[in-house]
């Protein structure tokens, strides 16, 4: 290794022991530093070494720490996941339920209401089929009845006249100066009307005219001047015959039906 630019004797020549120059001064002045770069270089390299160790465990412990985490990370979202199908499902076993539980109680409420529309029919049917049957027994009760009602009209005018005659019976029992005679008279062509009257004859009114004229004395006071304060019994019978009028109207109407 010669620099031809440098000096005399600046660079080491191999044969200059042989000439009994001082390589062998340049030689061990060459030598100690190469030693200090080699030991250095080898010092170097050892910590080197060292530090890059120490990285590289640091590293693999924060690389294994980051993959820890990562894996609980994993590990929880896998478990929150898990956790959330779970409920879903759950939610949806539940509808599923609900929905099967709706559907049946719509098919059910569904067959009811066909029983109930079958039933109504049948009803229907059999109810129109005993109007139609009964149609002529109503045609006839109803005929039947306006016939009565000519003969329960002319029952209800002669309990008006009765009522009437009676009214003026009692005036002239209660009163003090009306002749007694007059009195025999109206009763006896009370009772004579009560024979001979069918309608009177019907309801039997001689025999309650004859209690009336032996036992009703009842007389208001004697400032009355209202006729219908006069008698008891004669009101009792003269609501007593109103209802037998009412009630022979409908058993006749009954015996023609059932004659019939």
């Amino acid at each position: 290794m010669n620099n031809l630019n440098d000096p005399p004797n600046w660079n080491i020549r191999p044969n200059s022991r042989d000439d009994g120059g001082d390589g062998s001064k340049w030689n061990y002045a060459l030598l100690v530093p190469m030693l200090g770069l080699a030991a250095f270089r080898w010092i170097w390299s050892r910590e080197s070494q060292k530090e890059i160790e120490k990285e590289r465990e640091a590293y693999r412990q924060r690389t294994a720490a980051f993959q820890r985490d990562l894996e609980a990370k994993y590990h929880a979202m896998i478990s929150e996941n898990r956790r959330a199908v779970a409920q879903l499902s759950l939610e949806l076993e539940k509808e599923q339920n609900r929905t099967t539980s709706y559907r049946e109680a719509l098919i059910a409420q569904g067959r009811k209401l066909v029983e109930e529309k079958k039933l109504l029919e049948q009803e229907r049917a059999q109810v129109m089929q005993e109007k139609r049957q009964l149609q002529p027994l109503r045609n006839a009760y109803l005929s039947c009845l306006e016939k009565e009602e000519d003969w329960q009209r002319r029952a209800r005018l002669l309990l008006k006249e009765f009522e009437s005659a009676l009214s003026e019976r009692q005036s002239i029992y209660c009163s003090l100066v009306l002749p007694r005679r007059k009195r025999l008279e109206i009763e006896k062509n009370l009772l004579v009307r009560a024979s001979t009257d069918p309608i009177a004859a019907d309801l039997e009114m001689a025999a309650g005219l004859t209690d009336i004229f032996n036992h009703d004395t009842y007389c208001g006071d004697v400032w009355n001047t209202n006729k219908r304060q006069n008698g008891r019994l004669m009101w009792l019978y003269l609501k007593y015959w109103e209802l037998i009028v009412e009630m022979k109207k409908f058993k006749k109407v009954e015996k023609a039906i059932l004659e019939e």
